[in-house]
């Protein structure tokens, strides 16, 4: 498994976002499993033909995500399931069930509005 990584120096999107949304989908995917070890950010940023501050940019990003970590000299790597996201989602789930359940909504009423919720979402963009 190798990271694979394409820039659009032309295109409308940031190269560092570029990066980060490669990376991420990677990880989240599989294609890069859990301790996969990243490139070191001047080896990515040179091999891409970026500037260093674009790729740590990116990293500093995905980390802040719980996407990958660093763990001092030893690299950056792809972070264990159930990271920062998931954790932040969770939480902000608990704090919606409480908050229905303390309006009198049934469990079948609250699901069907965060079902809508997450549609609309999603199918927008």
């Amino acid at each position: 498994m190798t990271l694979r990584i394409g820039i659009d120096q032309d295109g409308g999107v940031p190269p560092y976002e570029q990066l980060r949304a490669q990376i991420s989908e990677q990880a989240r995917s599989g294609a890069l499993p859990v301790g996969y070890k990243l490139p070191t950010v001047r080896g990515l940023a040179e091999s891409l033909g970026l500037a260093a501050n674009t790729v740590a940019k990116a990293y500093r990003v995905l980390e802040a995500d719980g996407v990958i970590e660093t763990r001092g000299r030893h690299g950056t790597f792809v972070a264990a399931a159930g990271g920062a996201a998931e954790r932040e989602a969770a939480a902000a789930a608990q704090a919606y069930a409480e908050r229905v359940r303390r309006l009198g909504l049934p469990e079948d009423a609250a699901s069907a509005l965060a079902r809508d919720a997450l549609r609309a979402v999603y199918e927008a963009g």
